[in-house]
């Protein structure tokens, strides 16, 4: 087995001409690492917080809050919904790693708004011959969307947050709204 570095890894055409944009993140990631340098941050988040989040790509949650790398916890998922895992997640984030306050973001045009999920599941289904059953979790608001959320972390009873505050970030201007969670 040869000890020798690897060699830069240079990204890869696709058919349609573009660089292949995982053969371009690992030649990013290279110059990442030079620029970067050696650092060994705590485990535990600086500031004590877990944000919960879209993963759609628009959203630069550390650029948009002004946070650094190991200050937050950032779960993301589609539409940045309280499912199963992003319990688990916060439940761990909280009760091992220390974080006491829960930022939710959800945001303007999501790709969940408006989704009609029985069309998506029968083109699924079409496509592969197989019932999908998934449940995608698509709303008509993004305001009640954070506050349902809210509502299903506040009735986990695992959860022990000090603070719990809901946002809809606007994708076009990068503006934050705090939306008024309900009490219960």
């Amino acid at each position: 087995m040869s000890t020798e570095p690897a060699a830069p890894t240079q990204p890869q055409e696709t058919d349609a001409g573009h660089a292949d944009p995982i053969s371009a993140a690992v030649a990013a990631n290279e110059a990442y690492v030079s620029a970067l340098g050696h650092q060994r941050l705590a485990t535990e988040p600086a500031k004590r917080l877990a944000i919960v989040t879209c993963m759609d790509s628009r959203l630069d949650i550390f650029g948009a809050l002004g946070l650094e790398l190991g200050q937050a916890h950032i779960i993301r998922n589609a539409g940045g919904l309280a499912t199963d895992d992003v319990l688990r997640s916060l439940i761990l984030s909280q009760r091992k790693l220390g974080t006491e306050r829960i930022m939710l973001i959800h945001h303007s045009r999501c790709g969940l708004e408006g989704l009609d999920e029985d069309d998506l599941r029968a083109a699924i289904t079409a496509e592969t011959g197989v019932e999908s059953k998934v449940v995608f979790g698509a709303f008509a608001d993004p305001a009640e969307s954070v506050r349902a959320t809210a509502k299903r972390l506040n009735h986990e009873p695992a959860l022990r947050h000090l603070e719990l505050r809901g946002f809809v970030f606007d994708v076009d201007s990068g503006e934050l709204r705090e939306v008024k969670l309900d009490e219960a």
